[in-house]
């Protein structure tokens, strides 16, 4: 264990007795590029969709080819990710539902927050239920996305319907990032574990109480 000099208190969070490892950091870089690609895709579009932005930035073609690309690049970190088991496992775990993932999700709805009344895994169902839309969402994305840049390489849909569809589920996209950045603001414990990949027991048990009962 290593420590400063006058203190007892340890530089590595994997030697804190009262925290739990959540993410690897395959887990953490896998999240970190993804929101990258992301935030620099919408950005990208939203400079060509808003005519201020799209003064104020200018160079149209190069924004064009960064939101083409960074779009296209998306599932990259979730490729690469697959190369780490405990990345797999966590897929395993989102495409998995428990019973008391339906007692969160009436919890939720009936406004109860107590801890008890709330049980979850390792992700809770509203985690599951938003890795699942993303999951499908950027496919979608990318699918019109090509079928903009590459007329007829989508048979039986027309430019104007990928278009359509391009935008709606941008803009779906959008309203669902801005819901989990939210609740990310709103819960301290839960962004130190993305960014150091260790969380407090305490935190843990309180609203993962599942995942902390498999703590041995």
């Amino acid at each position: 264990m290593t420590s400063t000099a006058g203190s007892t208190r340890p530089t590595d969070p994997s030697e804190r007795p009262r925290s739990r490892r959540r993410f690897t950091r395959a887990e953490r870089l896998v999240h970190r590029a993804t929101a990258g690609l992301m935030l620099l895709c919408i950005g990208a579009a939203a400079c060509l969709y808003f005519s201020p932005l799209a003064q104020l930035v200018g160079r149209r073609h190069l924004v064009v080819v960064i939101h083409e690309w960074s779009g296209i690049l998306l599932p990259a970190p979730f490729l690469l990710g697959l190369a780490s088991s405990a990345f797999r496992a966590d897929l395993r775990r989102l495409n998995r539902w428990a019973r008391y993932d339906k007692e969160w999700l009436r919890a939720v709805r009936k406004g109860w927050d107590s801890p008890a009344l709330r049980p979850a895994g390792k992700f809770n169902a509203g985690q599951k239920i938003y890795a699942g839309w993303i999951g499908g969402a950027v496919p979608i994305m990318m699918f019109t996305g090509l079928g903009m840049w590459f007329t007829g390489i989508l048979p039986g849909i027309s430019r104007t319907s990928a278009i359509f569809v391009h935008d709606v589920t941008a803009l779906a996209i959008v309203l669902v990032l801005l819901g989990h950045v939210r609740l990310a603001y709103r819960d301290p414990q839960a962004r130190i574990g993305m960014r150091t990949g260790f969380v407090e027991r305490t935190w843990a048990r309180r609203e993962h109480s599942k995942w902390a009962e498999d703590d041995h």
